[in-house]
């Protein structure tokens, strides 16, 4: 073989090695490719969502490592009261119900009798306690008497109060009420805790019964609270789930700075809304979550509320490690501090005008779906409720967060984690418990206030 013969051999098998190479130069490009996106999708399926990055309760935070994580920014300050803060103690009374006195019989020294000599007081000393509980039982004795002019038989008549034989009276009512509804305590305790501190034995059905009878007294309030709502020019809602008989149903609930209405429904959608509000609530400006059939309602204009929108970015932020989620958080805590500033703006205020004009530019940032689906989804939604952003700004008594309604919908989420599910008497809960958050909001006394229904 010539040299020319084997140069040319050697020619081609070198081309031949370069082009393996190449190929092998884009298998390997091609396999990093594959791998970055394998570890994005492992990081994103070991990141979910909790309540520190989503409008998920802190309750179904099993695993997460942020559990208990807030929106709250440092403060910087020490933990515990801080300075000028004004605590309480037990103080001493000048008028005791019982007064004791200890006074020395003979001396210690010489054994002198001192019974008859005079009393200097040198120290005080009080203790407050409660004396054992004991019902009472009261009787109504229907008397009559006879007219000495005309012979006619005249009989007394019991007061319109007393319809039984024997009955429990309004006191007792209005406690049982009471623990059951504002301290949560479930039937077999508050049957306990009647015998053990009352000596009262009561069982489950006639506490069931005497609760029923305090919801029907009830129910003309519970329909006055309905009544405020409609009226109100700004009210928030929310909705969480609850167990009734084994089934998932929804407590909803409807609040303002001074009343707080709640139902249950078997519904989450607009079902539930209009058969409380058919018209909606038409003076109103709402403040709600993103929750579709919230959105849905006929109200004089609606907030979103920003708390959840933020805790939703937050939630972005580490899924897509997207600055568009940060930025977005800085214009809402813009919009935060003009509140904090001043309660209201004009439409036409230059600082709220600027806000809108930059909230309105990163909306219409264009996002690449394909890398970044759950920024891109919010973005739509965002877009489609533009209007119910920062609507704060512009009324004086509209928070930008729905946080009243969450604390209201959270007493039946506590009632139902203390008692379990409701077997029966989620409608009585309802009327109670509006009631009570009601007064709470009015500063009125919750035991005067059963009491008040009790005797009815």
């Amino acid at each position: 073989m010539t040299l020319e013969e084997q140069v040319v051999i050697l020619t081609i098998e070198n081309n031949k090695l370069r082009e393996e190479n190449r190929m092998l130069r884009d298998i390997i490009i091609k396999f990093e490719t594959r791998i970055a996106e394998l570890e994005e999708l492992l990081r994103k399926a070991n990141l979910s969502k909790n309540s520190s990055n989503s409008s998920k309760p802190p309750s179904t935070d099993i695993a997460s490592p942020q559990r208990n994580q807030s929106l709250r920014e440092p403060s910087g300050k020490k933990p515990g009261g801080q300075p000028g803060h004004k605590g309480t103690t037990l103080q001493m009374t000048d008028n005791p119900d019982e007064i004791i006195e200890l006074s020395p019989n003979f001396c210690n020294k010489c054994g002198c009798p001192l019974e008859n000599e005079e009393v200097h007081l040198e120290a005080r000393r009080q203790e407050v306690d409660i004396p054992p509980i004991k019902a009472i039982v009261k009787e109504y004795r229907l008397n009559s008497k006879t007219c000495p002019k005309c012979g006619h038989h005249q009989e007394s008549e019991f007061p319109a109060h007393i319809s039984n034989n024997i009955q429990y009276g309004s006191n007792v009512e209005s406690i049982i009420a009471y623990l059951w509804a504002y301290q949560y305590v479930p039937y077999q305790r508050l049957k306990e805790l009647l015998s053990h501190i009352f000596n009262l034995e009561l069982s489950e059905g006639t506490i069931n019964n005497i609760l029923r009878r305090m919801s029907i007294k009830a129910q003309p309030f519970y329909d006055k609270i309905k009544e405020i709502l409609l009226q109100s020019y700004q009210a928030g809602s929310d909705e969480s789930g609850v167990k009734v008989n084994g089934k998932k149903f929804w407590a909803w609930v409807w609040q303002t700075i001074s009343a707080t209405y709640i139902t249950i429904s078997d519904s989450r959608g607009v079902k539930a809304i209009e058969h409380v509000f058919p018209e909606g609530l038409k003076k109103a400006i709402l403040n709600t979550d993103r929750w579709a059939a919230q959105l849905q309602t006929p109200a004089a204009g609606h907030q979103m509320c920003i708390s959840h929108i933020l805790r939703d970015l937050n939630y972005i932020e580490q899924v897509d490690i997207i600055d568009w989620a940060k930025r977005l958080k800085v214009i809402l805590k813009q919009g935060i501090e003009l509140k904090r500033q001043q309660l209201e703006y004009s439409r036409g205020n230059p600082l709220a005008m600027q806000l809108e004009r930059d909230l309105d530019k990163l909306l219409q940032e264009n996002i690449p779906k394909e890398l970044y689906k759950d920024t891109c989804k919010l973005q739509k939604s965002l877009i489609k409720n533009r209007s119910s952003i920062l609507t704060f700004l512009y009324y004086k008594d509209v928070p930008a967060d729905n946080n009243g309604s969450e604390r209201a919908i959270r007493n039946v989420k506590v009632k139902q984690k203390v008692s379990g599910q409701f077997k029966t008497g989620e409608d009585i809960f309802c009327i109670l418990r509006s009631i009570i958050d009601t007064c709470k909001k009015r500063y009125v006394d919750i035991m005067f206030a059963m009491n008040s229904i009790a005797q009815l």
